[in-house]
């Protein structure tokens, strides 16, 4: 990326920036749903389920992280929406602006936004309990992955974003995305769900990224599941890349 494209990227994203400032319920209705999910699951479901450690809120954390950053880049696709039917990107193409820089502004954007959502789910869990024997190259990894998979969801956000005919399908297509860790190991050990059930979930992205990220936090051994976390998180970010870029220069050639 050059200078120029940089400088262009940084003005649009200050621009994207502004606007959640002024408008700060969107970090915190990002962060109250999984909030409350935790609490729930925590105070409520926690005593009934097994998970074969002392503190449930340590185990569901990750899980609960994942599901943050599913439910907020819902409104990245939303803005790009937005800006698509406001006619922004027409304006931009009678600018001497980097065309790209506008899908990267909302991206940053998303990154931002999404960590300090994930920060508030961390500081309501360590009241709640939760408590990490994780060193500092341990907590270093913990955010690369977290910054990887919010890119990776991010940049799908963005081809919903180019790709909705509506407001409801810009923003719905993270539904499924939050629905997802429910058939992981989110939430309970996969050796509890019947066998097709099991099968799926074992073999997913959300299974190999929770469990990565429940290792690092806790201290103990990673194993495969750090690879194989980082190959999910690195290959749906190069696909939905690849397409989001095709789907833009679609839209304004």
């Amino acid at each position: 990326m050059t200078a120029h494209a940089i400088a262009d990227t940084a003005t649009l994203t200050g621009r994207s920036l502004r606007h959640i400032l002024r408008s700060p319920d969107t970090i915190i209705t990002t962060a109250i749903m999984p909030i409350a999910m935790l609490l729930l699951f925590v105070y409520v479901f926690g005593g009934a389920i097994d998970v074969g450690t002392d503190s449930y809120v340590t185990y569901l954390l990750p899980g609960i992280l994942l599901i943050t950053v599913a439910s907020g880049v819902a409104y990245t696709s939303l803005r790009l929406f937005l800006d698509k039917q406001g006619g922004m990107f027409e304006r931009l193409q009678s600018m001497p602006i980097t065309r790209s820089s506008a899908l990267w502004a909302h991206v940053l954007t998303s990154l931002l936004a999404n960590l300090a959502a994930v920060a508030a789910v961390i500081g309501v869990a360590t009241l709640m309990g939760f408590r990490s024997n994780a060193g500092v190259l341990d907590w270093l990894a913990v955010l690369g992955i977290l910054v990887l998979f919010t890119l990776a969801l991010t940049w799908l956000a963005v081809l919903a974003g180019l790709k909705a005919t509506s407001i409801d399908g810009a923003s719905g297509f993270s539904y499924p995305l939050i629905f997802l860790p429910f058939i992981s190991s989110a939430f309970v050990p996969t050796e509890t769900m019947p066998t097709p059930v099991r099968i799926f979930a074992e073999n997913q992205p959300v299974t190999a990224i929770v469990d990565a990220l429940r290792a690092l936090l806790t201290g103990e051994a990673v194993g495969t599941d750090l690879w194989v976390a980082l190959a999910w998180c690195v290959g749906i970010l190069a696909v939905a890349y690849v397409f989001a870029m095709r789907a833009y220069r679609t839209r304004i050639g």
